[in-house]
Order: structure tokens, then sequence, then C-alpha cells
């Protein structure tokens, strides 16, 4: 995932996609982190049903796998046909890779968990499909781009943005309370621990061991960034906020 937010920092490519979120296996907290370290912005988002194919080296059959490769979620979700293969996991960085370094190393003892594309990309054998353990596998995907595009209200818009929030009792509250104000729902919230400051001591002159982790919010809300309740409401957040980033305003993904 790194490599296609760079590509598309240094101009080889226009956009990048980035999974961020599964129906079963929830957030992918790595790629969040993506979102922070670089100046990207989100113009749009997909939902994809996932499904799981094991892949091998042509002519070989799945009873004679005994390790697999792919991304760590993909190998949660297909935990039940892996545990009757007693198969080795091994994580790799996507799925895509995993299937790549299964063709380029050839060894018939290695399969991958991806799609059906991967296998027609890199020469594999389908040797089972739809191996997931849910059937009801849903990905959500965000499209990233050098240069934001202009939010409009033609069709329903989501805008990402992450922020952190001055100390104090019932701040959190607030600060969501800037979009129930507004009626503007929040269709996903997600915290994750400043990487910077993940720890900080209460007090000084304190002898006892308490500390508490500083966090940055990821909220996804329901508005465009065209309408002024969104704009008043992001102001009206920047009364609590020590920092906030707009990550992208873009049409909502309403098709599966």
């Amino acid at each position: 995932m790194l490599d296609g937010v760079k590509a598309v920092e240094l101009w080889l490519v226009d956009k990048a996609v980035l999974p961020i979120e599964n129906s079963v296996g929830g957030s992918i907290h790595r790629n969040y982190d993506l979102l922070l370290r670089h100046r990207l912005h989100i113009v749009g988002e997909v939902q994809l049903i996932v499904n799981h194919c094991l892949l091998g080296v042509p002519g070989v059959r799945k009873e004679e796998l005994k390790r697999v490769l792919s991304h760590p979620q993909a190998l949660d979700q297909c935990e039940i046909a892996l545990n009757k293969l007693g198969v080795v996991r091994v994580s790799a960085e996507d799925t895509a890779l995993a299937a790549q370094v299964v063709a380029s190393e050839g060894i018939r003892e290695t399969g991958a968990v991806a799609s059906s594309r991967a296998a027609e990309i890199y020469g594999l054998d389908i040797l089972a499909q739809t191996i997931q353990d849910d059937l009801d596998n849903v990905t959500r995907f965000l499209i990233l781009a050098r240069e934001p595009i202009i939010p409009g209200t033609d069709k329903p818009h989501k805008t990402s943005i992450v922020f952190t929030l001055e100390e104090g009792p019932g701040v959190l509250f607030k600060a969501l309370a800037v979009f129930a104000l507004r009626e503007i729902n929040l269709s996903k919230i997600e915290s994750r621990p400043q990487r910077k400051r993940p720890l900080r001591i209460v007090d000084d002159s304190n002898k006892g061991s308490a500390k508490y982790f500083d966090y940055l919010f990821y909220i996804d809300f329901e508005a465009s960034m065209a309408e002024p309740r969104a704009q008043y409401a992001l102001g009206h957040l920047q009364e609590f906020a020590r920092f906030l980033r707009v990550l992208g305003c873009y049409p909502m993904d309403t098709t599966l």
C-alpha cells in the first residue's frame, strides 16, 4: 500500500486505491496512519464484495500446499478453509504481492490467498474459489490523488477528517455534537494513538504511574463541504480541536 501512495506523490501514477475497512475484519489501522503521514487527498470510495481464492503454481493440488501467503486480514477471513488444509499462514503486505511472490518463487508447496484477477495476471492456478468464512464480505477502498476534487451537492457526498482535541471533560462529546446539532450523520469514527506522543505524564510531580494516550480521531460524515452546514460544523469543531485536517470530500459509493 505504501508503494502505491508513494507512486502518486512521485507523479508516477495519477491515483492510488487504498483498502481502509472490511465488513468482517474491521478497520485497516496501518492505512489510517498512511492517510495522515502523506499529503494526498481522498477523491472517491469504492465498496467491493470480496471473493478470496486459493492460488498455486500451475499443476499443483491444494493438498500439496504447506504454507499460504496473504495479507493478515485475508488470512483471518479464510480461517476455516486454511485450518482444514493445515497450512502455515505467512503474512504479506497485500494479496496481490502474495500472488506475485508465489509466481516468482515457483514453489509447489507455497500458495496464496488472492483474487481471481491476480491468478490471471501472475499465471497461477485457482485451486479453490470463495474460501472466505463469511460470504457477505465487503471491503471499502479509498481513492487517493495529489489534488482534491471540487465538492458538489448534486449527489450524496462524504467528508473525511482527522483531528485531535484539547484536554477536558466532555470534550469528545462536544466535538461530536457539532455534527448532531446540524443533523449531519457520522458514518465512521476511528481513534488512533498519536505516534509522536503516545503517552503523556499527567503530573510531573506525581510519583504514580498514571498515564493516558493522546488520540487522533478519524471521522467520516455524510455531507459535502459545499454545504454551509458542513462548513459551520468544522468551524465549530475548531473551537475544541488542537489540530484539524480535511482528508477529502468525495461522492459516496451507494452501489454494491
